[in-house]
């Protein structure tokens, strides 16, 4: 029986090769290399024996090769855990491309000549943002106040309202200002999408895809929010990355 084959992305590649230096996810002894089909190509490995559990270091495995073929290629990321299985691994590669080469010739289109940046930003000092939500805020200022002296029950009920009147208020004073990097950064991105915040504390949690041609831009506009607004906020900035929040292809090997 033949050997299935691990999918980690694809590229516009019309021959086969092997990327040197990519460690296999599972460790298997055959390198990374292409499958090529009419100018695409799917970047594969043999299938883990084990399985593909998405353990922290089955996942860096996998991400460390998209970063390597990202290195030389334009691509496409395919969801991890993706593994075209036996009896005929190979032609279901090509299938693949194949029947889906119009979409994904239009998607790497979409992506060339560009990369993913990640932006995220945090409140460096929570209790001082809580104050300034109840400066901000007098009606709830009264109503934190106007509890002290109250009786178990009262508070009980109150302190509900206010905790939750709170963390509405946060929610805006978080969307207000996640706008605002939003509006500096947006003139230099394509595309913008935002994730959920992680946490209270969490303005910003976004990726931008954007031109290489503009990325010296994109990182100096990054800096000088981070002097501008360092004391307050704490930025994690990372890139390039493969564009895995604008495109990350789900195969359904059953429809193909």
């Amino acid at each position: 029986m033949s050997q299935g084959k691990y999918l980690y992305c694809v590229i516009p590649c019309p021959q086969e090769r092997v990327f040197a230096g990519a460690a296999p996810l599972g460790g298997g002894e055959v390198p990374v290399h292409t499958v090529p089909w009419d100018g695409l190509a799917a970047v594969v490995s043999d299938s883990p024996p084990g399985g593909c559990e998405a353990t922290r270091v089955q996942l860096l495995a996998h991400q460390r090769v998209v970063e390597r073929v990202m290195a030389e290629f334009t691509l496409l990321p395919v969801q991890f855990g993706t593994v075209a299985r036996p009896p005929s691994p190979l032609q279901d590669l090509r299938r693949l491309l194949e029947r889906k080469s119009q979409e994904l010739t239009r998607l790497l289109g979409e992506v060339e000549g560009r990369v993913e940046l990640g932006l995220k930003a945090r409140w460096r000092d929570d209790k001082a943002i809580w104050e300034e939500i109840l400066t901000e805020q007098l009606p709830l200022r009264r109503l934190r106040d106007s509890l002290r002296d109250q009786p178990p029950e009262v508070v009980r009920v109150e302190g509900r309202v206010l905790g939750e009147r709170l963390k509405q208020a946060l929610e805006e004073k978080k969307a207000r200002e996640a706008a605002d990097l939003l509006d500096t950064l947006r003139p230099l991105a394509e595309r913008i999408r935002e994730n959920p915040p992680l946490g209270d504390a969490m303005v910003l949690n976004a990726a931008f895809l954007v031109a290489k041609s503009r990325e010296p831009a994109f990182d100096q506009e990054v800096e000088g929010l981070s002097q501008a607004l360092g004391p307050r906020l704490a930025f994690k900035y990372v890139g390039p990355v493969p564009p895995y929040n604008f495109v990350n292809l789900v195969v359904n090997w059953e429809e193909l």
